[in-house]
């Protein structure tokens, strides 16, 4: 009799706190589901600068920074550019030694990069992204497994391509300005 009476008096309550609790864990799973679907997202992100010149300019500084590269596929239609392999065991030894991974028995990777044309406001622009496919082997028994990419290689090799577009816009224009100068002689 009085566990009816508590059980009427308080049906309610526990009817509110329940959905209370339900909502709460809702809400809370979906932010973490949220912030797990960020971090993939800044993840498999693909680097890339929208540069303000020709896909010809874009294609010949592209062309000038991967000179330093053993180049597998060249495709100027295709927009593509793609290196060989790479070995890099040394430099991703050193760079981990000092965190808190093993070192790797083997570790190469490859760029693959894409000049695409496209227009903003009437001009002429260039989409150009660098991805970068790193791949390591710890030992004889595993294969090779892939790993993500810190980054550094791509921004800096965008960070050339920006260097060069802009000191070959700087020559035009001053090529242009002696042009006018000469013309205005005459």
């Amino acid at each position: 009799m009085i566990f009816k009476y508590y059980f009427h008096q308080f049906a309610p309550l526990w009817r509110k706190n329940s959905l209370l609790l339900l909502m709460t864990v809702l809400l809370t799973s979906s932010c973490a589901s949220y912030k797990q679907f960020k971090h993939m997202s800044e993840e498999f992100e693909i680097p890339y600068k929208i540069f303000k010149s020709s896909q010809d300019q874009a294609w010949q500084a592209v062309l000038q920074v991967m000179q330093h590269y053993e180049l597998e596929l060249k495709n100027y239609e295709a927009g593509v550019i793609k290196t060989r392999w790479i070995d890099n065991t040394l430099e991703l030894n050193f760079a981990d030694s000092f965190g808190r991974s093993d070192a790797v028995k083997a570790a190469k990777f490859r760029l693959i990069i894409n000049v695409v044309k496209g227009f903003s406001s009437r001009r002429e622009v260039s989409k150009v992204t660098v991805f970068k496919r790193q791949l390591v082997q710890q030992d004889f028994l595993h294969g090779w497994r892939e790993i993500p990419t810190d980054g550094i290689t791509e921004q800096t090799i965008l960070y050339r391509i920006n260097r060069i577009i802009k000191i070959d816009n700087q020559l035009k224009r001053i090529e242009k300005k002696e042009s006018d100068k000469l013309e205005a002689d005459i």
